[in-house]
């Protein structure tokens, strides 16, 4: 048994467990999360627009790209889709600081950078990327996952930016625009 395959294994597994849990919060309720309905009034309040598709699209990254990760198939979209996630959860707690203990962005960034490791990494020999000879971790998928997801995240939370900066210009409180 190769170490450090089964060490990716059980990174893979644990990471992808914590972002699936996380995201089926969003998406379904489950583990004491708000579902769509919840997480959609959540987004709005944090000055996500449009509220319902970036609940969704926050709860697709974590749940998808967490079983993805744990399965360790099509590792690179994975790894990437995860880590555009927590890049929008570390905008919404970085003006908390870094430490999570403070409300900071501490826990999100770690996600996302562990995701964003495993996805430019690999999955390893233990893993369905593996078992379909790599079909979908090619040196291609990887550029192009994560090329596709960091426009993706910058525009997201560019336009968070600037909703919250009107928003404050206009002394309104963030969420109240609508």
């Amino acid at each position: 048994m190769n170490r450090r395959d089964l060490g990716l294994l059980v990174l893979r597994v644990g990471t992808g467990a914590v972002l699936a849990a996380h995201g089926t919060q969003k998406l379904l309720g489950w583990f004491g999360g708000g579902g769509i309905e919840g997480t959609a009034h959540a987004m709005e309040a944090m000055g996500f627009h449009p509220a319902r598709e970036s609940a969704v699209a926050a709860g697709l990254g974590e749940a998808g790209g967490g079983v993805l990760l744990a399965l360790g198939l099509a590792t690179p979209a994975a790894g990437a889709a995860a880590a555009g996630a927590m890049a929008g959860a570390v905008s919404v707690h970085a003006p908390a600081g870094f430490f999570a203990q403070g409300g900071g962005y501490e826990y999100p960034a770690f996600l996302g950078f562990t995701a964003a490791a495993i996805g430019v990494t690999g999955a390893g020999r233990y893993s369905l990327d593996h078992a379909t000879g790599h079909v979908l971790d090619r040196p291609w998928v990887v550029a192009t996952a994560f090329l596709a997801t960091a426009v993706a995240a910058a525009a997201v939370v560019g336009r968070r930016a600037q909703a919250r900066a009107a928003a404050a210009a206009g002394g309104e409180e963030p969420g109240d625009d609508h």
